[in-house]
Formats: C-alpha cells, structure tokens, sequence
C-alpha cells in the first residue's frame, strides 16, 4: 500500500482529521485530478464534474480538521479514489 493509499484510508477512517498533513493533502487532491490554484495562503481545487470547489488552508504544517472533513465527504460523494491512486 502506497502512502496516498494510505493517506486515502486515514481520511476514510475519519479518525484523526486534525493530523492530516496539508501539503500531503493538496498532493492528493492533484493526484485525484484536482487543478489547483494559490490566492494568498488560500489552495483552491476545482475539478470538472464535481460541483464543490475545494478551498484549504493550513494551519501550521497540518490541515484544519473542518477541511479534511470537507474532503472526505467529497471523495465519498463523488466516489473518487476508488481506483489505486499511487
């Protein structure tokens, strides 16, 4: 298992949403198909088919819990990452 699997599993779980790794999750969102774009200290990731725009920001080194939460009920809704993403 490849560490975006991983990652992938950890937000799933939904067990430790505020030790999730910020840059980790913009690189999976990219992996994902995501585009990203920088306003600020604001990331914001827009996909084609999927109407939410993803829009983080880090809080230190991590991901705010509020955020990663948003993500997971995005992957869910959508059904992304079925498909290995390493």
């Amino acid at each position: 298992m490849g560490k975006y699997s991983k990652l992938m599993r950890q937000i799933l779980a939904a067990g430790s949403d505020r030790n999730i790794s910020f840059h980790a999750l913009c690189q999976l969102l990219t992996r994902l198909g995501f585009d990203e774009r920088e306003k600020g200290s604001y990331h914001i990731f827009t996909r084609h088919g999927v109407e939410e725009i993803v829009n983080i920001q880090p809080s230190g080194d991590k991901a705010k819990a509020y955020q990663v939460r948003q993500v997971r009920s995005i992957l869910v809704k959508y059904r992304l990452g079925e498909s290995d993403v390493d």
